[in-house]
């Protein structure tokens, strides 16, 4: 069994993935769709869900600053809703206020160019909302 995390952005969904001690997460991919066409990334989360025996999706909640929930953070709990209905798959909201700021970061420091960090932002600022779910699971035991 392995978690999924995704951080949903206005055209592309960034897919991590955790091993399976649910320890470490990992940059998967990308799945692009057109603006607000959540549906269209259906078949291909599915396929990841089933390939990799998921048990559990985090999904990144992006808050304001003062913890309030703004436009896109109503759009993520509107596709919070579509995979429940797609899936039966425990989800998870983790805040990610400013996960895209230290993927930046995270690229900037490795001398990553401007074109590539474009790329792997999405699948990295996943990877950080998933891995900051497992380490704070494995506070708890």
């Amino acid at each position: 069994m392995r978690y999924l995390g995704l951080d949903l952005g206005t055209k592309t969904l960034g897919v991590s993935i955790s091993d399976e001690s649910l320890t470490i997460a990992n940059p998967l991919t990308i799945i692009r769709f057109s603006n607000q066409d959540y549906e269209s990334t259906k078949e291909k989360l599915l396929e990841i869900i089933t390939d990799y025996n998921i048990s559990k999706i985090v999904l990144g909640l992006p808050k304001n600053m003062n913890n309030s929930i703004g436009f896109r953070g109503e759009e993520t709990l509107k596709y919070k809703e579509l995979l429940t209905k797609w899936t039966n798959l425990e989800i998870i909201m983790q805040d990610e206020r400013l996960t895209t700021v230290q993927a930046t970061n995270y690229m900037l420091e490795a001398d990553i160019s401007r074109k590539k960090r474009k790329k792997k932002i999405d699948s990295l600022a996943a990877n950080i909302i998933l891995q900051t779910y497992l380490d704070r699971e494995k506070g708890k035991e």
